[in-house]
């Protein structure tokens, strides 16, 4: 099965999820500075989970150049990880307005989470469709180090924002900072002139 639709449906998606996100930002009434404090705790949350949301979709670019093909496994997979990612304007706003108070923010958390796993997901479920015919995906996922990293370092921070709600959110921004930059396992597997893999190119073309 093409992967075209699926590459399309997922950008048009977390394109919407981005707009959806951006309109929770309200413009405040009157034109002095201080209007601006209340909206700087919803601002914070915005650009923290569009870094997210960023971060998601350029690795599920990278991931998807890195697959042949895809089945109806692929396609739930894939529609599992957007449901997660469409809760994020909910949670950014609501962590937001109520200014990083403790239960928003470990609700922030579970949705990253999830999102995570079901990220990992996807990408097993890719890896086992193309097993016995390209193992392309799964030379450059390997060990997976970073990925099971941040699913360790979500699970403590959702009980920490109990705690202290700025411990949790320090633990956000540091996993954000440690996907930042795209996966460069993946793009050592691609051929860097044509995005497409090296030995299967002219059958992807």
């Amino acid at each position: 099965m093409n992967k075209t639709r699926l590459e399309a449906f997922s950008d048009a998606v977390i394109a919407i999820i981005m707009t959806i996100m951006v309109l929770e930002l309200k413009v405040p009434h009157g034109t002095d500075p201080e209007v601006l404090k209340p909206l700087l705790p919803v601002f914070l949350s915005y650009v923290l989970s569009f870094i997210y949301l960023g971060i998601y979709w350029n690795n599920h670019h990278h991931m998807l150049q890195a697959t042949r093909h895809v089945n109806g496994n692929v396609l739930w997979a894939n529609l599992h990880l957007l449901f997660w990612l469409s809760l994020v304007p909910f949670v950014t706003g609501w962590m937001g307005e109520n200014h990083f108070a403790p239960l928003p923010t470990a609700v922030y958390g579970i949705v990253l989470l999830c999102s995570a796993v079901a990220y990992t997901i996807l990408q097993n479920v890719i890896v086992r469709h193309e097993r016995d015919d390209s193992s392309l995906l799964a030379d450059a996922v390997g060990k997976d180090f970073k990925g099971k990293l941040s699913l360790l370092l979500y699970i403590a921070a959702i009980p920490l924002a109990f705690v202290n709600q700025w411990i949790a959110g320090a633990i956000y921004v540091t996993v954000a900072i440690i996907w930042l930059v795209p996966d460069r396992r993946i793009e050592r597997k691609i051929d860097p002139h044509s995005g497409k893999h090296g030995p299967h190119a002219q059958e992807n073309g």
